[in-house]
């Protein structure tokens, strides 16, 4: 085990053994059955705090996801402790009253982070969904930057600017229905590499507005998409 994972053991456990500690020094080690669920549910949601990591969805967006979660989980491990030490302190007869007051905190608790959790899903999905679309604008747009930085003719350099402006201004939202036209698009894009790459200015000049016109009717097919 990491060095680092050693210490994050070392510092959740910092809790558990004060908590302990306390409470056998000071309460001893006889009690009722209301204490005892009281002494339960405290370690049941200190618990479900280490564990918050294990639930978050890993994304982009894993930052915000965690902070969402986390802060539930700690409001609920904050709000059962004092439940928790307030009810161990009252000492109730009945062992009923205790268990359904923290389970009732536990259930919502339970409520709240399974909702959070499923709009986190359907988010860390739609991003998933949206970054290949993000990436065909973005690596074709930088493609064509590679290529017309090489070019030197004027005229062709011309055409290619008003490509890569085609290309940088496209929207980055794409549509199922355009898996056709798009694969055009890159099939395209290689050959015009390869026509840049043998230095012919002709194929070049063909290519470029080829693409053009492409770009221009995706661009056009998406707007009836959308």
């Amino acid at each position: 085990m990491k060095r680092v994972n050693v210490l994050w053991v070392i510092l959740d456990l910092v809790f558990l053994v004060i908590f302990n500690v306390l409470f056998f020094l000071l309460s001893g080690f006889q009690h009722i059955a209301s204490v005892w669920i009281s002494y339960a549910f405290i370690h049941f949601a200190y618990l479900m705090l280490l564990l918050t990591p294990k639930l978050i969805r890993a994304g982009k967006s894993y930052a915000v996801f965690g902070f969402s979660v986390y802060s539930i989980s700690s409001v609920y491990f904050i709000l059962e402790f004092i439940t928790g030490i307030i009810l161990i302190l009252i000492t109730p007869e009945s062992c009923i009253v205790s268990f359904i007051i923290q389970l009732c905190i536990a259930g919502l608790y339970g409520i709240i982070l399974v909702a959070h959790l499923i709009a986190n899903e359907g988010t860390a999905t739609a991003e998933e969904k949206r970054q290949p679309q993000i990436s065909f604008i973005k690596d074709n747009s930088a493609k064509i930057k590679v290529l017309l930085d090489n070019i030197k003719d004027k005229e062709t350099k011309k055409n290619m600017e008003r490509l890569y402006d085609a290309f940088y201004s496209s929207p980055a939202k794409s549509h199922p229905n355009m898996m056709e036209i798009e694969d055009r698009i890159l099939a395209s894009v290689n050959e015009l590499e390869r026509a840049v790459s043998n230095g012919d200015k002709e194929s070049t000049m063909s290519m470029a507005n080829s693409l053009l016109s492409l770009i221009n009717e995706r661009n056009n097919l998406l707007k009836s998409f959308h």
